[in-house]
């Protein structure tokens, strides 16, 4: 495994079944050295003969393919002229043409069940309708940005762009005509339409301050009436909306703000008749959804929700770190539906429930397309885009770990992978990595940072302290006003523990490593404890006084997970690993993306600066035109140069001869 192998590898994800469930499309995405960008082409494959096909080409980004209804061609998303627009792209062949020519482009679609339209979401800048352009920029028109509210950025983005609002709209998919549906101040999001074509759900939240408020409320649309009736109501988010294929129940995927942002996403089905809501998840102790955290797959967009022509449904489950296809019924009942040990990403259900298509990675494979038989288990692996780079590239397979908290209060699970070429009674240095989130979860899945520090000679440990997603809502939420307490001794139990079992660890010789929150606990590590002899922080928090200020979460992300504001800013030292910075006696490298909204790079550069003064060890480096997403979906060549750091920092520390 090498670093340059982030190339080689291909990404299969939107698995799409025609309506005639013999055929379907599905995106292959990889990263494209020459550009330094990524490319995505749409594939059909003929789910009789198990022939691939090759539908798009050049260098260009294919999102959110659709089959038409009566399944004769494709819609997708594409941009041109960096625009993004639908197009459409007949099956028996020819060029690919657009529907839409928004001015603002498109951000998602559905088709109606007739087929002659689709509904679109688009931008509308300063109350204007959807179909006008905003007005040219001049680049000496420089002008102030006025903020009169706290969520005024995001990663990834950046400053919102002001006076601007998501509206729907129907098009016409032969003259190309545009009807406003929605308009007013406030933005939309199209979520679903039945299959009588004569209702849609969308999400729109028209509180006037949103600073303090985090709904999502969801209603149904009557078109013709133009009646509104709201679905969910509650504080939390809440999305994903399916119609049952009899028109009579809506179900979707969302949490409450019970355990703030800690908080378990069940599936609730809304009765049409009855305007009931029932729980179909209640009694499950685990998150509806996919948590895995990792830095292979490239715009995975799974259904949250999907239904049988019988009234049942089938969602992700992500449970001790699977995740997993599960069933339910109406009445309640819910059975996993796919095989432990991996992580099924992506997947398409046929109309009966009984079959269906599956994207499924696990450790050691990186993830391809499967015709899944869900009454017998069988399952065809449809795609083979990976199979070569596996046959030539060795890789390791984590042994899973079980050990008991020190506190006695959890069993925490996780992985130890043995260093590519182990050789028995040598001794190895090994490497801690610790996830981001901290609601997310390691998992069954390929992780290419984790085999190339294996390829490098290393032992690697990854663990799902409390905190983390999959093993219980208690679980989840026990590191919330606890940073740096119970979670940090479950990642040091980690240690003591695969020392004590394993003696090809060499204990003089171990890194540590993470992002984001992963980065904090770095950090909080290095400040509290000098048993590692390198260590790489990332995306990191060193400062929650700061943080809450400057980060485009941090007013109520301190909040929810710190249990304070700036009120109480001893508190909030307290949980800061800056205020540990002289404690440091570990060779720490430090890296931070330029654009990191969310963990600012002004927290790299206090803890940068307040060791360097002090004559700590240590080294900064800054990736420009880069976001806190950088290790997953960031620039490929600053993708390679951030492991390539991390590698060259470990092997400057740690040895790989001691036996």
């Amino acid at each position: 495994m090498e670093i340059e192998d982030l190339y080689a590898l291909h990404s299969i994800t939107n698995p799409q079944l025609a309506p005639n469930e013999q055929e379907a499309v599905f995106i292959r995405t990889q990263l494209n050295e020459k550009e330094n960008d990524y490319e995505a082409h749409l594939f059909h494959i003929d789910l009789q003969t198990e022939e691939v096909t090759q539908w798009t080409f050049g260098h260009s980004r294919i999102a959110s393919p659709k089959w038409t209804p009566d399944g004769r061609a494709v819609t997708f998303l594409k941009k041109q002229d960096d625009v993004q627009q639908v197009w459409l792209m007949q099956k028996n062949g020819g060029e690919a043409r657009p529907i839409t020519e928004l001015p603002n482009g498109v951000s998602s679609y559905l088709s109606a069940p007739c087929g002659t339209k689709l509904y679109v979401t688009s931008i509308a800048i300063d109350r204007a309708p959807i179909t006008e352009k905003a007005a040219d920029k001049n680049d000496k028109d420089v002008q102030s940005y006025k903020v009169d509210g706290m969520k005024y950025k995001l990663d990834g983005i950046g400053l919102r762009m002001q006076n601007r609002v998501q509206h729907i709209a129907v098009v016409d998919v032969e003259t190309g005509e545009v009807t406003q549906l929605t308009d007013g101040d406030f933005s939309y999001t199209l979520q679903a339409i039945n299959h009588a074509g004569t209702q849609i759900v969308y999400s729109v939240n028209r509180t006037e301050n949103k600073d303090w408020n985090f709904a999502s409320p969801m209603y149904v649309y009557t078109i013709e009436t133009q009646e509104e009736v709201a679905i969910e109501q509650r504080e939390g988010y809440f999305s994903g909306a399916a119609f049952s294929f009899d028109d009579g129940y809506i179900a979707y995927v969302g949490a409450d703000q019970t355990y703030k942002n800690a908080t378990h996403s069940d599936v609730y089905v809304y009765d049409v008749t009855t305007s009931m809501t029932m729980n179909i998840t209640e009694y499950i102790d685990a998150p509806v959804g996919d948590y895995v955290v990792a830095d292979h797959q490239q715009a995975v967009n799974a259904p949250a929700v999907v239904w049988t022509d019988t009234n049942a449904l089938y969602f992700q489950l992500s449970v001790m770190g699977d995740v997993r296809l599960y069933y339910a019924t109406i009445d309640g009942a819910v059975y996993p539906a796919s095989q432990e040990d991996e992580h099924v990403y992506d997947y398409a259900v046929m109309k009966s429930g009984n079959t269906a298509l599956i994207a499924v990675s696990n450790a050691v494979f990186p993830g391809e397309l499967f015709y899944y038989d869900i009454t017998t288990g069988e399952r065809t692996q449809l795609t083979h885009f990976n199979d070569a780079w596996l046959q030539q590239t060795p890789l390791v397979q984590p042994e899973p770990i079980v050990y008991r908290a020190k506190d006695d209060h959890f069993d925490i699970h996780g992985w130890l992978m043995k260093p590519a070429n182990f050789e028995e009674g040598k001794t190895y240095p090994l490497i801690v990595e610790i996830h981001g989130g901290p609601h997310t979860m390691y998992g069954n899945s390929f992780f290419h940072e984790l085999q190339l520090l294996a390829a490098q000679g290393y032992g690697v440990l990854y663990t799902n302290p409390r905190g983390s997603h999959g093993y219980s809502q208690m679980f989840v939420d026990a590191c919330r006003h606890d940073y740096g307490g119970g979670d940090y001794e479950d990642i040091m139990a980690g240690v003591d523990y695969v020392l004590a079992q394993y003696d090809w660890i060499n204990k003089d010789e171990l890194g540590v490593t993470g992002g984001s929150y992963g980065g904090f606990m770095t950090n909080w590590i290095v400040g509290h404890t000098n048993r590692f002899k390198a260590a790489v922080t990332q995306r990191s928090i060193s400062n929650w006084i700061s943080f809450y200020g400057v980060s485009d979460i941090g007013y109520y992300f301190t909040d929810w997970q710190i249990g304070d504001d700036m009120t109480n800013v001893d508190k909030l030292w307290q949980h800061s690993p800056l205020k540990y910075a002289s404690n440091v006696e570990t060779p720490l490298l430090i890296m931070h993306s330029e654009n990191d909204y969310r963990c600012p790079i002004e927290q790299a550069e206090q803890l940068y600066v307040t060791l360097k003064a002090q004559g700590k060890d240590t080294a900064f480096v800054r990736f420009p035109k880069s976001d806190h997403n950088l290790s997953r979906q960031g620039i490929p060549s600053l993708r390679e140069a951030r492991l390539r750091e991390m590698v060259e920092w470990f092997a400057r520390y740690l040895a790989h001869d001691k036996q």
